[in-house]
């Protein structure tokens, strides 16, 4: 997640090496832990010594007795303030950090799916920034992945359909979506991924060329249903392929608004493409008195007092 949302390049292998030792050091302490703490755990030693208590793991214990005990004040001076400039902005954003920074979960996304509950999340980057939407839809995506994957315990007739429906996915995603989408099926999770061209798979997100390829070698190795609006015409190249022998390039190039070109998945065996008319836009205001009602319902369910939850995490970064 961390390399997808920084770069490799920022996110290099040192860093890895504090954040993977740091998290396995946090997450060894049974009354719980949070992203919040990371900054803390190499900035102040007594929590750090506190923490470690709690370490059974010998790999991160050598870490603490070997690796930073022998790490240079002039190193300690120039990594640890780099290391937590990457985390400080999540800290200092109190919207942020009343998110990632309590200790337990308000729900379980295992038993959301079971239960076949609606969870709704507004990423817009103009509502919580660039970054902070990269980081909670990545989390969520990787929420919803392990939930997939524990559903292993249970039997066939037990799993209950669930769908993931991830607008602009590419922001939210990482090369490991091959997993979910090879293995979804046999867990009963549908995944429907939508964004605008090709060429978002292939740039930027915080990965490297070849991890780029990867992603978008994943998509369409794994995917099953294929839905095309026009598209222009690079992105056509590759889709005629696709929609072959029906469509060719230049229908792609063509459609006409609001129509689209469709190819089904059935029984695993793709279908013959075909053209659809989707459902109009949706243009009814709705119940606006029933939609807050039902966010006010969700707020006393699931949430948790907003000055309650700022002063715990405070006092647990050491602030207060």
């Amino acid at each position: 997640i961390m390399i997808k949302l920084f770069d490799e390049e920022v996110f290099g292998p040192r860093i890895q090496d504090y954040f993977r030792n740091g998290c396995l050091t946090l997450m060894s302490d049974p009354g719980g832990a949070s992203l919040t703490d990371i900054v803390r755990l190499f900035t102040d030693d007594d929590f750090a010594k506190m923490k470690r208590q709690h370490v059974t793991n010998p790999i991160v214990a050598s870490f603490w007795d070997h690796q930073m005990a022998k790490t240079g004040a002039r190193e300690k001076q120039e990594m640890i303030p780099y290391f937590a400039a990457k985390f400080g902005q999540f800290v200092t954003n109190t919207m942020m950090r009343n998110i990632i920074g309590q200790t337990k979960s308000a729900f379980d996304f295992s038993k959301a799916m079971q239960e076949k509950k609606i969870l709704l999340m507004n990423l817009s980057k103009g509502t919580v920034g660039e970054v902070n939407s990269k980081l909670l839809g990545l989390i969520m995506v990787q929420k919803i992945q392990m939930a997939a994957l524990k559903r292993q315990k249970l039997s066939k007739e037990d799993r209950k359909d669930f769908f993931l429906y991830i607008d602009e996915f590419q922001n939210y995603v990482t090369e490991s979506i091959e997993v979910i989408l090879s293995e979804a099926r046999k867990y009963r999770l549908g995944l429907i991924m939508a964004h605008q061209y090709l060429g978002q798979l292939e740039e930027g997100g915080g990965t490297t060329s070849k991890k780029k390829a990867n992603l978008k070698d994943a998509i369409f190795g794994n995917v099953g249903t294929i839905m095309s609006y026009k598209i222009g015409a690079q992105d056509a190249e590759h889709m005629a392929k696709e929609m072959a022998p029906v469509f060719s390039d230049q229908d792609l190039i063509n459609i006409d608004k609001y129509k689209a070109v469709m190819k089904l998945s059935i029984d695993t065996q793709p279908s013959r493409p075909f053209s659809i008319i989707p459902i109009n836009p949706y243009t009814e205001e709705g119940d606006k008195e029933a939609a807050e009602a039902y966010k006010q319902l969700s707020r006393l369910k699931y949430g948790r007092d907003r000055e309650f939850v700022d002063r715990e995490i405070l006092r647990r970064i050491g602030v207060v």
